[in-house]
């Protein structure tokens, strides 16, 4: 298991917030941060999530705020656009932690805010399971819970951060930091990064299954 290289760890901060004036200036930084996205570690992500597919293992996504929402949002692209086939093959077994309102506000009220995602993952997570972790700074302690409770229950972590993410990186058996220390970009950045993966595990699921109805088809002739 990988996670991201030095080189694309420890790559330079983009234009920070206080020195974007325009909205051009604004996506401008665009073109620097396509160029050095850690592309090998989306591609290890990808198998990974591929394999877990096949072992029928379940993914659980979790982050705060803006993260928050792409962690249901990619949920429902795992869980749902995934499905390339009515009643043929697994889907991806998915769930997004960050959900369920009345369980988080009750481990935040009855224990901690810091453990609202650790708390759920020791009733669910399984070894083997997935534990998909989005932040952008990598520094969120409810996040970083989240991920030690997955490592002590035998779960692969995942995860997207960006250029300040350390803590959360040294915590992932697969991580995709974005080269940036702007937080909008890094947002911005990592649903792509979601979509990305996405699209390539539907192709290859599509091609896969095209390729076993040809021959299903080839040994039925």
């Amino acid at each position: 298991m990988k996670s991201s290289s030095p080189a694309s760890a420890m790559a330079p901060p983009c234009t920070g917030m206080s020195e974007i004036e325009s909205t051009r200036q604004y996506f401008q930084i665009y073109h620097d941060i396509v160029a050095r996205l850690p592309y090998s570690e989306m591609d290890e992500m990808v198998e990974e999530l591929l394999q877990r597919h096949r072992q029928e293992a379940t993914v659980f996504l979790f982050g705060n705020g803006g993260s928050a929402s792409l962690a249901s949002h990619f949920a429902c692209d795992l869980g749902k656009g995934t499905v390339v086939n009515e009643g043929f093959g697994p889907r991806f077994r998915v769930i997004a932690l960050t959900d369920n309102v009345s369980l988080i506000t009750a481990w935040a009220n009855d224990s901690s805010y810091e453990r609202i995602f650790a708390e759920q993952l020791q009733n669910l997570i399984r070894p083997g399971d997935v534990a998909f972790a989005i932040s952008g700074s990598g520094s969120s302690p409810n996040v970083l819970a989240g991920l030690q409770a997955a490592r002590i229950a035998g779960g692969i972590t995942m995860g997207l951060t960006g250029a300040q993410g350390a803590k959360m990186r040294a915590l992932c058996d697969y991580c995709v930091v974005l080269p940036s220390s702007n937080m909008q970009i890094i947002e911005d950045f990592h649903l792509g990064v979601a979509h990305a993966v996405f699209t390539v595990i539907r192709c290859r699921l599509a091609t896969g299954l095209q390729t076993r109805t040809l021959a299903k088809a080839s040994a039925s002739d």
